[in-house]
């Protein structure tokens, strides 16, 4: 039986612009590891939090990962216990699902060494445990796309459907994080609590239309439905220059560009041929607007969260 075991989990784009709460897909370019060990003691610890992680909390009930490991480990009364060492390859507070993916890959590592491993849907309810830690409430938008990988469409909270959706070939995701923290909950306090009818009329527009132009490799129509006109024009304000980001973006041929999740990340999708002149048209945007940037051109792949070291 195993009794050490490391697990990758991937970054995500949460909402992806037009899918506020139920829609996020994956990120290659970066993500978490957290290794887990099976020990005597019925008890779930973290022994070290390394990488980027900056001031992270080590009591495992305050921790992203530390607390979906103990979700799953009480609610199957194990004799047993877990020791976590994780480490962060995601910045903090980037609007890039850092802390789903420190859950996620803590309970994808935890479920490796249980004798009768558990599916994905439990192991989502035990991640998404870990989330409400971070953001003070329930949404699997980073949560689903970092365990079941690609573009994925979440419906539910206490019995969620989970439906990956097909992204056109060819496509890449532009992400430009700046240098600057922008914490979930204050990206989400500032939003108000009620949508005009035609608001709403025109999300749901583009959101249907959005995910028939995956399915349908319609790119026109995904370009044309990739706005949001409900979330982000309520946070565009916390991302200093993001309007001429945008701007830039897709006057250097992006199909969409919005706030990745709470931000300040933001992200473009865009066809290959385009993406290098989309990042650099980008990251020049932000200098100009006083704020270095890391950067990444990353696929959109179907690999979830896996198992990287047994």
């Amino acid at each position: 039986m195993l009794i050490d075991v490391t697990a990758y989990a991937p970054a995500t784009v949460a909402n992806v612009g037009i899918g506020f709460d139920i829609l996020g897909h994956t990120v290659e370019a970066v993500g978490d590891r957290v290794r887990v060990r099976r020990i005597e003691e019925p008890l779930v610890r973290i022994r070290t939090i390394g990488g980027i992680a900056g001031a992270l909390p080590v009591e495992a009930a305050r921790n992203t990962a530390g607390r979906a490991v103990q979700a799953l480990h009480a609610a199957h009364r194990l004799g047993f216990g877990f020791e976590l060492d994780i480490d962060k390859g995601i910045p903090l507070s980037s609007g890039l699902g850092g802390s789903a993916a420190s859950a996620v890959a803590a309970v994808v590592a935890a479920n490796a060494l249980l004798e009768e491993p558990l599916g994905q849907l439990e192991l989502l309810k035990f991640a998404m445990q870990g989330e409400i830690v971070a953001s003070g409430s329930a949404h699997l938008d980073n949560i689903a796309p970092s365990l079941f990988g690609g573009l994925v469409l979440t419906v539910g909270i206490d019995n969620p459907r989970v439906k990956k959706i097909p992204v056109p070939p060819g496509l890449r995701c532009v992400l430009v994080h700046p240098h600057m923290l922008l914490g979930t909950r204050e990206a989400r306090a500032i939003l108000k609590a009620d949508v005009t009818r035609s608001d709403f009329v025109w999300q749901t527009a583009n959101l249907a239309g959005f995910i028939s132009g995956c399915y349908s490799n319609d790119l026109d129509m995904i370009r044309d439905s990739f706005n949001d006109v409900i979330i982000e024009p309520q946070r565009e304000s916390l991302i200093p220059g993001f309007k001429d980001v945008k701007r830039c973006a897709m006057s250097a041929g992006a199909l969409g560009c919005s706030i990745s999740g709470a931000g300040p990340t933001v992200f473009a999708w865009s066809e290959i041929q385009y993406a290098e002149a989309v990042r650099g048209a980008m990251v020049a945007a932000f200098e100009s607007h006083g704020l270095k940037s890391d950067c990444w051109i990353s696929t959109i792949e179907n690999y979830g969260a896996r198992v990287v070291q047994a």
